[in-house]
């Protein structure tokens, strides 16, 4: 996630593209890994992590109405997100290093890598900044000095959320999975934990229709179903759906029937012939990297004319195939999903469906 571009998005603008993440409906029931037993039992678990996603929500609300009092602009365009990123540093360093004290109520941490190691992540002139946002948000820190001309950290943070302090329990499991059950690498100023994807702490694997329907929540409820149905089609002609978060977040579908060997999310997207994608730049979008058009042309020129226009342009570096700034046209041909994309809905399955390899194709009419 970053802001894409020479123009600098607003930390407001930021903060809704990250909410838009967080999953608007975490289940109350669900087997959790073992690994996690020492952390705190099942029940405290669930409820502490339905606790620290209410908190990521209010996060995101306080940015949205007063980033821009809260947080100093980035100096560089594109380094907007980083704040975020060392929000989501210092909450992993509480919660994987931080030791609970024996009411439950707080937690202690005498570790703070993000901050206290010899070159830190969070240089010392953010890590008040840092801190002094989280208590807005709720949290506070015994013993900080945030008036002192020299900011230093503690040497043992006392942290506690007096709103919620069940929430403790829920950074604590959220912020072990950041560090350990987590499949993605791990970057310098990361921000994944603010996702509060619980689903790294599941026993089983989630079905990725439940993923798509998590991340495709805030559209229109036309255009989830639609997104649902495309999903649903082309999963039953034999496409293999993965989701990778590359910069964008990107649910792909490729057809890897003939590939022998195992393949890595990585590699399934590089094969993508379509995709689901939410970015910062784009929005929500479906993204068609059409490659056979030539060979149904006649159905094409069907299609309405705005269609027709995106599908001749093709795609590709905008640089080099348009002379035009990029827009991320190597990713595909855009179209929002939005409620305009319901006019052509019908369009878009017959597209997709001569994009389809042959054999997918005939086994799904059969």
């Amino acid at each position: 996630m970053d802001a894409h571009g020479e123009n600098q998005n607003p930390i407001s603008e930021v903060a809704k593209y990250c909410r838009n993440l967080i999953p608007a409906n975490i289940p109350e029931l669900y087997a959790l890994n073992p690994i996690l037993k020492n952390i705190a039992d099942e029940e405290q678990i669930r409820i502490g992590v339905i606790a620290f996603r209410d908190f990521l929500l209010d996060l995101f609300d306080r940015l949205i109405s007063h980033g821009r009092q809260d947080v100093k602009p980035a100096k560089k365009a594109g380094n907007q997100n980083k704040f975020l990123g060392y929000i989501s540093n210092i909450l992993v360093d509480i919660g994987y290093h931080g030791k609970p004290s024996k009411s439950g109520d707080m937690l202690l941490a005498t570790n703070l890598p993000s901050c206290t190691a010899s070159k830190p992540a969070i240089p010392v002139s953010a890590q008040r900044e840092c801190l002094l946002f989280l208590t807005y948000c709720g949290f506070y820190f015994a013993g900080v000095d945030f008036d002192a001309k020299a900011f230093k950290m503690p040497e043992m943070l006392e942290v506690t959320y007096t709103k919620s302090p069940i929430l403790l329990v829920g950074l604590r499991a959220m912020a072990f999975a950041d560090m350990e059950l987590r499949t993605t690498r791990r970057f310098k100023n990361d921000n994944y934990l603010l996702r509060c994807d619980y689903r790294l702490l599941k026993a089983e694997k989630t079905d990725m229709l439940d993923i798509l329907k998590d991340y495709m929540h805030p559209l229109p409820v036309k255009v989830q179903e639609l997104v649902i149905k495309l999903h649903k089609r082309y999963i039953d002609m034999g496409l293999t759906c993965v989701l990778t978060i590359l910069g964008d977040d990107c649910i792909a579908y490729a057809n890897i029937s003939k590939n022998r060997k195992k393949l890595s999310p990585r590699d399934i997207y590089q094969e993508r012939i379509w995709a689901f994608s939410y970015s910062l730049k784009h929005g929500y979008c479906l993204f068609v990297r059409a490659k056979k058009t030539q060979e149904y042309a006649d159905v094409i020129a069907t299609f309405p004319l705005h269609l027709r226009k995106k599908i001749d342009k093709g795609y590709g570096c905008d640089r080099k195939l348009h002379n035009e700034p990029c827009r991320g046209g190597c990713q595909g041909i855009c179209l929002p999903l939005d409620d305009g994309i319901l006019d052509i809905s019908s369009e878009i399955e017959i597209w997709l469906d001569n994009e389809m390899p042959k054999q997918l194709h005939m086994c799904s009419v059969m």
